[in-house]
């Protein structure tokens, strides 16, 4: 279970979101956080250029690294990027964004691929 404080207002804000918005996509996402921190996902760039076309919104449950290039733009929203990772996302004219961020830029959740 986390005990980081900020993961577990962020917990809350995901399950209280997602019964007022009818949106299971953030209270899946409220349950993975609220498992050991061992389980989370470690995602480089390289895997979401792989996985994801231009202008896909993905959401990373951990960290996301810079091994690997990004060649089209994409929304990435994680709970940690490295500094190269920033980088790279910004330079191929992709933003990175925080989970709450993204839930009130998309309350529904729809388009929005996980990645763990």
């Amino acid at each position: 279970m986390a005990k980081n404080p900020e993961i577990l207002r962020q917990i809350r804000f995901l399950k209280v979101r997602g019964r007022e918005e009818k949106a299971p996509i953030w209270r899946a996402l409220a349950r993975h956080l609220g498992k050991p921190k061992r389980v989370r996902a470690v995602v480089n760039v390289g895997e979401i250029d792989r996985f994801t076309e231009r202008g896909d919104t993905v959401v990373v449950l951990g960290k996301v690294l810079g091994l690997g290039f990004i060649s089209h733009p994409v929304t990435v929203s994680a709970l940690q990027f490295s500094s190269t990772a920033r980088v790279k996302i910004t330079e191929a004219k992709g933003k990175c964004i925080g989970i709450e961020e993204l839930v009130e830029l998309n309350p529904k959740g729809s388009g929005v691929k996980i990645m763990r």
